[in-house]
């Protein structure tokens, strides 16, 4: 894991911060109890270049004999790996990338809340009245 603040403490960070999050599934390897070995890289970039948070790590995967061999197979033909995986690795480099984040007092890498959308219709009281 490796992390460091290129904009200077005292200095105001920018209005507008791009954050972009990438995730690098290296290689699916065999092991021989049966389990699979997925390493990892998780990259945290900021644009303007604020900061930078990088976590290296090792998935392990376990599940029936098929399956397991389906994901090597699949691997090998450079088919994408399971979105399982992918989400399992993504929610836990997350979270190690926002706590870090706090510590470097940067902005987190969390996806922007989408606001709701107002139409003129929908803030027009629709009343009807009938006799």
């Amino acid at each position: 894991m490796s992390a460091e603040r290129f904009w200077e403490i005292d200095r105001p960070l920018p209005a507008q911060v791009q954050i972009g999050v990438n995730i690098n599934m290296l290689d699916i390897d065999q092991r021989s109890d049966g389990t699979l070995d997925a390493p990892f890289v998780f990259a945290v970039n900021f644009v303007p270049s604020i900061a930078q948070i990088s976590i290296k790590g090792k998935a392990k995967i376990s599940g029936g004999i098929e399956e397991t061999k389906k994901v090597v197979e699949d691997h090998k033909t450079q088919k994408a790996p399971p979105a399982q995986l992918v989400q399992a690795v993504s929610n836990a480099a997350i979270a190690d990338a926002i706590l870090i984040s706090r510590s470097l007092n940067i902005p987190p890498p969390l996806p922007p809340i989408p606001q709701p959308q107002t139409t003129a219709q929908a803030t027009k009281a629709d009343t009807r009245y009938t006799a």
